[in-house]
């Protein structure tokens, strides 16, 4: 049985976190990378629980804003030590996780579908830093179609415009910026 205990993982991941927990790829990036995943599962039939781990994990262990060569490697060990403790998966999910933070920002495109739709859900976010997503790059058919790349590009924008200078340092409160009670 798979499980996530989200608000105690994301205080966790906060107490650890090395750069801006409000900056480019902090919580709020991760809330719609989960969201963008989620949305784009219900059309790849990506492995969920793996696709919400990574919009955890994926930046979780940077640490800088610019290049970080190794911080998906450093994500997902840092996921296998709490593994237990604040989620549970299998060992074939752990594997797919391993694989879809590792190479993250390798601009890889081939692979198992719930990888690909990790990294699809976060190069929708590109826009974020100014990066509109070109479909070419994208690995999945859903991730290319307008309406998809349009409400993503929306959301990143919001966040941009409203977001970089939070109210708030409530975690619920951020994590629900990002459409996280509309999807489950």
């Amino acid at each position: 049985m798979t499980w996530i205990h989200r608000k105690e993982l994301l205080e966790y991941l906060r107490s650890q976190f090395k750069v801006d927990w409000h900056g480019y790829h902090g919580v709020s990036h991760w809330s719609r990378v989960r969201v963008n995943g989620l949305t784009l599962a219900k059309q790849t039939g990506a492995n969920t629980h793996v696709v919400e781990l990574f919009a955890f994990f994926h930046d979780s262990a940077r640490l800088n804003e610019s290049q970080d060569e190794g911080h998906g490697r450093r994500g997902v060990d840092l996921a296998k030590t709490l593994k237990g403790k604040f989620f549970e998966a299998s060992d074939q999910e752990m594997d797919l996780l391993f694989h879809a933070c590792s190479f993250h920002s390798d601009g890889l495109s081939e692979g198992d579908q719930t990888v690909l739709t990790c990294w699809d859900a976060d190069r929708l976010d590109l826009a974020r830093v100014g990066i509109t997503p070109d479909p070419v790059y994208l690995c999945t058919h859903a991730a290319r179609q307008q309406d998809m790349l349009n409400s993503a590009i929306a959301r990143s924008l919001a966040w941009k415009r409203q977001w970089r200078q939070p109210k708030t340092d409530d975690i619920d409160e951020l994590w629900e910026y990002g459409d996280i009670k509309q999807i489950g």
